[in-house]
């Protein structure tokens, strides 16, 4: 039997990727921490489509998660596309970081997805086919205060996706890197109104429209994707800007309040 693996599926556009993936008929294994929400968006996909779901409740933060939620998945079947999802978002100033932070998001940004695509990429290089899908972000481009660690892992996926899509071009493996801008999930503390509003101008886009965007470029084997209008003019910018651009900017005095508050 076949699945698809998405990490972090137990809410925001992990779960939508769960969603959709089911929709077109693929039998689903959805990862997360977060085990009541995770047997929610399973009970949801099971009682609206006619897929297997299976469910690993773990911390992917843990050393040993990728090899244990590879373990797991062959007892059930073949895991043919791989979306490494999970992530946290992290904003503040880097001298306020807890050192046992940055060990955690290095690893469940870094760290664990490297190897997942070892473990399964192995698997599907092998056999000739599959599909690799790995979520990096807008700030991968350039660098952003107070995100200095977000930012930095976010590069690292990129990095290293790219190199992945090169290495296994030849091979019958699609590696699809998804480069979003800010999405409407509970990673934003935001109300309604913002969230609204923000979705409006095009600022903010909302999870189902970045799992959609990211499945199509996927399964139609692009390189990579960046949605949203918004996200792709700041990509652009960034990519011809110096980093060194931005001092201006900092030196705003509303900007640096803000920045000293973080």
């Amino acid at each position: 039997m076949k699945f698809t693996l998405i990490t972090g599926a137990s809410s925001g556009i992990g779960a939508m990727y769960a969603r959709q993936s089911a929709l077109a008929g693929q039998n689903v294994i959805i990862v997360s921490n977060q085990a009541q929400q995770l047997e929610q968006v399973a009970a949801e996909i099971s009682s609206l489509y006619n897929v297997e779901v299976r469910v690993i409740d773990i911390d992917l933060s843990a050393a040993d998660a990728a090899q244990q939620i590879y373990d797991q998945a062959k007892q059930w079947g073949e895991v043919d596309i791989l979306i490494s999802n999970a992530g946290v978002l992290h904003c503040g100033q880097f001298k306020n970081t807890n050192t046992k932070y940055i060990d955690f998001i290095t690893a469940l940004h870094c760290t664990t997805p490297m190897k997942l695509c070892l473990l399964f990429g192995g698997d599907m290089v092998a056999r000739g086919e599959g599909k690799i899908l790995i979520m990096s972000s807008m700030t991968a481009w350039t660098p952003y205060p107070t995100m200095s660690l977000y930012g930095s892992t976010k590069v690292l996926l990129k990095n290293f996706a790219q190199s992945l899509w090169y290495e296994m071009r030849r091979s019958g493996v699609s590696v699809t890197t998804v480069y979003p801008g800010a999405v409407d999930t509970p990673l934003y503390n935001l109300s309604d109104s913002k969230r609204r509003l923000f979705r409006t101008l095009g600022i903010m886009s909302s999870a189902e429209s970045v799992a959609r965007k990211g499945l199509r470029a996927m399964n139609r084997r692009r390189r990579k994707v960046i949605p949203g209008l918004f996200s792709k003019f700041v990509v652009a910018v960034c990519a011809i800007l110096p980093a060194v651009a931005l001092l201006p900017v900092l030196k705003i005095p509303v900007i640096k309040r803000i920045l000293d508050r973080l």
